[in-house]
C-alpha cells in the first residue's frame, strides 16, 4: 500500500490521482441550445466575419466625417438627402461627397461614407435637406465588418465553459452545434450500519444519511451525472461487489464514511481486493478531512470521504471539485473561481501541521466582505448551512489575527 498513513498536501494528493488515470476525455455533439455549462473540446472557428457587413449602432445619417468639420448649433451645415437604407436592405447605392443617406440603426453602411450623425443632432429642413449641428468624426457610430470576430477567428477556446451569452455568440456566426466533452459520471456509495435512509426515523445510535446527498448536490452543481447508489451496511461482500459494479461504468466512485476508524480497514480490504496495490494514498495534511482514501482501478477513481459532514464537504472541495474540472476538461491547472477577499472578524487557531479550513459566514459591513468563523465539531451539521464558506489556515501556520485580510472559497 503505496502512502499508506503517509499525510499529502492537497496538490500532491491531486497530482498522484491524475498521474495515475490514463482514461482519455471522450467528447460529443451536441446542440447549441442544450450546452449551457458544458466543456467545449475544441476551438469554435468563426466561418466568416461578425458583423458580416458594416452597419450603423444609431439611427442617423451617413455621411462623409470631412463634410460635417466646423458643425455646430450656432454655426450648423447643410446637407442634401440621398436616399435612406432601412434595416434589411443591402445598400448598392455610393454615397456622394456633400450629400447625407437616411439610415436606421443596424443598417448597412453605404459605400463612400465613414461616419453615422446621430438623428438628435440633426434637423430636416425639407424631404431633400437635413441640417448637421454637431461634426463627427471618421468611424463614428458605425460597427465595421468583422469588427467583433473575422472568419478564421477563434470565438471559445477548448475547454471553455459555456455561458448564456456564449451561446448567443455561437447563434450570431451561425454555429447551431458544438462538441463538448461527455459530462463525468459519478457514483456516490454511502456506507455503515449506523447510517438510514433520511425517510425513516432513527433509533438510538442511528443517524440519517447526510453525505449522499449533500455530496451529490455539489456534483450535480458541476454538472456532472449522479448516481447515488444507496446505503452499505459495513459487510465487505456487499461492499465488495457495489464497488466492483459501479467501476466499471463511472469515472469517479465516492465512497461516504469509509475512511474512518472502524470501516477504514474494510473499505482498504475491499479495493485491494479488487486489484492488488490500488491504494495510492490515505490521509491529507487538511483538517477537517485528514482520513481521506485514494486509489485508482482501471482508472475510475475512487475516493473514500471521511463520514463527517464537514469533512465530506471540505474534501470535496479541496480535493474531489478540482479533480471533477481536470476529469471534465474545464482547467489546465487547479485553481479556484469562487474566491473572495474578506477581513476575519476574530482571532482563530489553527493545527501547525496541517492545512485546516474554516467555516466562515461572509457578510458585507460598509462596502468590505467580513469573515464571521462558525466554530463547531465537523459533526455538526447547523455550522454548514450558516457557513457560505471556507477560509483556509496554510500548513505551518497556527493562526490568523483578528482583521487580517483572508481568502475565502465560497460555496
Amino acid at each position: 500500500m503505496k502512502n499508506l498513513f503517509k499525510l499529502m498536501k492537497i496538490e500532491d494528493f491531486i497530482e498522484v490521482a491524475m498521474s495515475n488515470m490514463n482514461k482519455k476525455l471522450e467528447t460529443e455533439e451536441i446542440d447549441i441550445i442544450d450546452s449551457l455549462n458544458r466543456i467545449l473540446s475544441e476551438n469554435v472557428i468563426s466561418d466568416g466575419d461578425l458583423p458580416p457587413f458594416s452597419r450603423s449602432t444609431v439611427d442617423g445619417y451617413a455621411v462623409y466625417s470631412k463634410d460635417t468639420y466646423g458643425a455646430s448649433e450656432t454655426l450648423p451645415i447643410f446637407l442634401d438627402i440621398d436616399g435612406e437604407i432601412r434595416m434589411g436592405e443591402e445598400a448598392t447605392k455610393k454615397l456622394k461627397e456633400g450629400y447625407a443617406m437616411k439610415i436606421a440603426t443596424g443598417a448597412m453602411i453605404p459605400e463612400g461614407s465613414d461616419s453615422i450623425v446621430m438623428v438628435e443632432d440633426t434637423e430636416m429642413i425639407s424631404e431633400k435637406t437635413v441640417e448637421i449641428s454637431r461634426a463627427v468624426y471618421e468611424k463614428e457610430n458605425i460597427v465595421f465588418k468583422g469588427e467583433d470576430i473575422l472568419k478564421g477567428g477563434v470565438l471559445l477556446n477548448i475547454g471553455h465553459k459555456i455561458r448564456p451569452q456564449d451561446i448567443g455568440a455561437l447563434a450570431g456566426i451561425g454555429v447551431t452545434k458544438v462538441n463538448v466533452f461527455k459530462k463525468v459520471k459519478v457514483a456516490v456509495i454511502s456506507t455503515g450500519d449506523e447510517i438510514i435512509d433520511p425517510s425513516e426515523t432513527p433509533k438510538l445510535g442511528q443517524i440519517r444519511d447526510i453525505n449522499s446527498y449533500s455530496v451529490s448536490s455539489f456534483a450535480l452543481e458541476l454538472g456532472c451525472e449522479v448516481k447515488m447508489c444507496g446505503i452499505i451496511k459495513d459487510n465487505k461482500d456487499m461492499l465488495l461487489n457495489e464497488v466492483r459494479n459501479r467501476i466499471e461504468d463511472f469515472d469517479i466512485v465516492l465512497l461516504s464514511g469509509g475512511s474512518s476508524v472502524g470501516t477504514r480497514d474494510l473499505t482498504i480490504q475491499v479495493l485491494e481486493q479488487i486489484q492488488k496495490d490500488s491504494i495510492l494514498a490515505h490521509g491529507i495534511a487538511i483538517k477537517p478531512g485528514k482520513p481521506t482514501i485514494l486509489s485508482v482501478i482501471n482508472d475510475t477513481l475512487i475516493i473514500g470521504l471521511p463520514g463527517h459532514p464537514a469533512s465530506s464537504i471540505v474534501v470535496f472541495n479541496g480535493v474531489v471539485k478540482p479533480l471533477i474540472k481536470l476529469m471534465s476538461g474545464e482547467l489546465a491547472e487547479i485553481n479556484y473561481d469562487n474566491k473572495i477577499v474578506a477581513k476575519l472578524s476574530r482571532n482563530i487557531v489553527s493545527d501547525k501541521g496541517r492545512e485546516q479550513y474554516f467555516r466562515v459566514l461572509v457578510t458585507k459591513e460598509n462596502d468590505e466582505f467580513i469573515a464571521v468563523p462558525i466554530l463547531g465539531k465537523s459533526s455538526l451539521i447547523t455550522t454548514l448551512v450558516k457557513a457560505n464558506g471556507l477560509l483556509k489556515c496554510g500548513l505551518g501556520v497556527e493562526g490568523i489575527v483578528k482583521n487580517t485580510d483572508v481568502e475565502v472559497i465560497m460555496f
